[in-house]
C-alpha cells in the first residue's frame, strides 16, 4: 500500500506541475499570437510586391536586394526570397487555422504563377514590368523580352515547386491556378530530366537523348581541353541539386501520390549511382559532360572531385533508399565515406575541389589560376566546405539497420524559449531589424554601408518559431 501510495504522490505531482506549466505558458501564447499577426502584417502590407519578396530591405523599404540590387518591379525566387516568406505563411496557418495567415502565402504562390517560364519552371527572379530586360518568357505574359529558361540552380525550381504544392494542399486543391500550375511545372520537369537519370541545370524543353554510362576520368588534358560554354545543359549536382530535387520529388510523391514522381526519384538514384567515380575517388563531381567525365563550370570550378556536393550525394542517396527500400541505393556510401574521411584537410574541413587522381586540394588564385595552395582565393566563393561524415556515417548505419527515425520534436520548453526570444527582438512595428555585422550575407558580399536591414530569412524563421510554439500548445494539435 505505502509503496502504491507513494506512485499515486508522484503521478498526482507530475500532473499538478503540468498543469503549472500549461498555465504559465498560456501568457506566452498570447503573445505569440499577437506577434505573429503583428510581423505577418507588417511583412504582407509593407513588404511584398504583390504578394512576392526579395532577400533584404532598407528600413525605409526605398532599396531592395536579391542576389544583388533587385530592380523596382522585381522579386526573388531563390531562397530566401518569395517561397521562403510563403512557407513561414503556410507554418502560421497550420498552427492558427487563421485564413489570413493562408491568404498572405496565397499573394506569395500567385506572385510566383506570373513568373512561371514557359518551360515549366522558374527562373532566380521575376519582374512584373514585361518590357525589363530581366523578366523571362513567362507563360502568361505576352511581350516579354526575356529567355524561356527554367533553372534548378540555387534551388529556385525546386522551392518554389515545394512551397506552390503545399499551398495546393492548403487550398485542399480548390485553387484552380495554383492546382494547374504546379501539374505543369511537374509534367515539364520530368521531360528534362536525362535518360540516365541526371538533371540539367537549366532546361529549355524536353532533355536530349544521351548514351547511358558510367563515370570515368578524362583521358585528355582536362585543364585546358573540352571546355563547355553552355555547362548549365550538363549533368548536374552543383550546389545540392541532388538533395533539393529529390525533396521536391519526395513531397510530389506524398501530396499526390504521383508515380511519375517515384520513377523520377529512381531515375535520380541510379544517375548517383551512375557518378560516382571509380577508384581512387570513389565519391562524385559538380558536373559530367554528357560522356560521364567531370566538366568544368564556371572559370573558378574546375573539373574535380566535389568535397560538398559529395556529401549531398550521399545524403540523397539515404533519403532515396528510405523511400524506395532499394538496396543498390546504399551500395555506393560505405566506399565514398572512406575515402571522404581520408580526404579531410587537417582542420577537419572538406576541400570543394580535390584533384581528378592525385586527390590534392583545389583552389584557385584570385587571378582564377588553379594552385594547391589556399592563401590568394577569392572571397565569393567557398572553397572549403563543413565536413558532416560522422553525422553520415551515423545516418547510413540507422538506415542500413532499420533503427533510422526522423529527429523528433522539440521540446515544449525549448520551443518556449525560442519563441521569448523572438518576441523580445520584435519591435513595435512588427519588424524583426537585423544589425550588418560585416559577415557575408547571403547574395550579398559587399554589404558594409548598411547598418540595419530587414531581413527575409529573418523573418520567417522567427514566424515559424513563433508558429512552431502555437502548434505544440494547441489542445488539438493533430497527429
Amino acid at each position: 500500500m505505502r509503496h502504491s501510495w507513494g506512485w499515486a504522490v508522484v503521478l498526482l505531482g507530475a500532473m499538478f506541475s503540468s498543469l503549472v506549466a500549461d498555465d504559465d505558458l498560456a501568457p506566452l501564447r498570447q503573445e505569440s499570437l499577437a506577434g505573429m499577426q503583428r510581423a505577418a502584417t507588417y511583412y504582407r502590407t509593407q513588404v511584398a510586391l504583390r504578394g512576392g519578396y526579395v532577400y533584404y530591405y532598407s528600413l525605409d523599404l526605398k532599396t531592395r536586394w536579391g542576389e544583388g540590387l533587385a530592380f523596382r518591379d522585381q522579386i526573388w525566387v531563390q531562397p530566401p526570397g518569395t517561397p521562403t516568406v510563403g512557407m513561414a505563411y503556410l507554418r502560421a496557418y497550420e498552427a492558427t487555422a487563421d485564413p489570413v495567415y493562408r491568404d498572405a502565402a496565397t499573394a506569395a504562390a500567385e506572385a510566383l504563377l506570373h513568373g512561371q517560364m514557359v518551360s515549366g519552371g522558374w527562373e532566380h527572379s521575376i519582374d512584373f514590368d514585361p518590357r525589363s530586360k530581366q523578366a523571362g518568357q513567362y507563360r502568361h505574359v505576352i511581350g516579354g523580352r526575356g529567355k524561356d529558361q527554367s533553372t534548378l540552380d540555387d534551388n529556385c525550381t525546386q522551392s518554389a515547386l515545394l512551397f506552390l504544392m503545399q499551398c495546393d494542399r492548403a487550398h485542399q486543391f480548390q485553387h484552380g491556378a495554383i492546382h494547374e500550375a504546379v501539374r505543369y511545372a511537374l509534367d515539364r520537369l520530368y521531360t528534362a530530366q536525362f535518360p540516365n537519370g541526371a538533371f540539367p541545370q537549366v532546361w529549355f524543353g524536353p532533355a536530349s537523348a544521351q548514351p547511358v554510362q558510367p563515370a570515368r576520368y578524362p583521358d585528355y588534358d582536362w585543364k585546358t581541353e573540352n571546355r563547355i560554354k553552355e555547362y548549365w545543359n550538363l549533368y548536374t549536382l552543383n550546389d545540392n541539386l541532388a538533395g533539393d530535387m529529390a525533396a521536391t520529388l519526395l513531397a510530389a510523391i506524398e501530396i499526390y501520390q504521383d508515380p511519375q514522381a517515384e520513377r523520377a526519384l529512381r531515375r535520380l538514384g541510379d544517375f548517383l549511382i551512375l557518378a560516382q567515380m571509380p577508384a581512387p575517388q570513389p565519391a562524385w563531381a559538380q558536373q559530367y559532360s554528357y560522356d560521364m567525365h567531370p566538366a568544368w563550370a564556371r572559370k573558378f570550378e574546375p573539373p574535380a572531385i566535389s568535397g560538398h556536393e559529395s556529401q549531398d550525394a550521399i545524403r540523397t542517396l539515404l533519403l532515396i533508399y528510405r523511400q524506395t527500400q532499394d538496396e543498390k541505393y546504399l551500395a555506393p556510401i560505405p566506399a565514398a565515406l572512406q575515402y571522404l574521411k581520408a580526404s579531410q584537410l587537417p582542420d577537419g574541413q572538406m576541400a570543394r575541389f580535390y584533384e581528378l587522381q592525385t586527390n590534392k586540394p583545389l583552389y584557385m588564385t584570385r587571378e582564377y589560376v588553379l594552385t594547391y595552395d589556399d592563401g590568394d582565393v577569392p572571397t565569393h566563393y567557398g572553397w572549403k566546405q563543413k565536413s558532416n561524415l560522422d553525422k553520415l556515417e551515423v545516418e547510413y548505419q540507422a538506415t542500413k539497420s532499420g533503427t533510422w527515425r526522423p529527429l523528433g520534436k522539440k521540446k515544449l520548453s525549448s520551443l518556449a524559449s525560442e519563441a521569448r526570444s523572438a518576441l523580445s527582438q520584435l519591435d513595435a512595428e512588427g519588424r524583426w531589424v537585423s544589425q550588418a555585422t560585416g559577415e557575408r550575407l547571403t547574395g550579398q558580399p559587399k554589404f558594409k554601408e548598411v547598418p540595419v536591414y530587414l531581413s527575409s530569412e529573418v523573418f520567417s524563421k522567427n514566424l515559424e518559431k513563433l508558429a512552431a510554439f502555437i502548434h505544440a500548445t494547441r489542445e488539438d494539435v493533430p497527429e
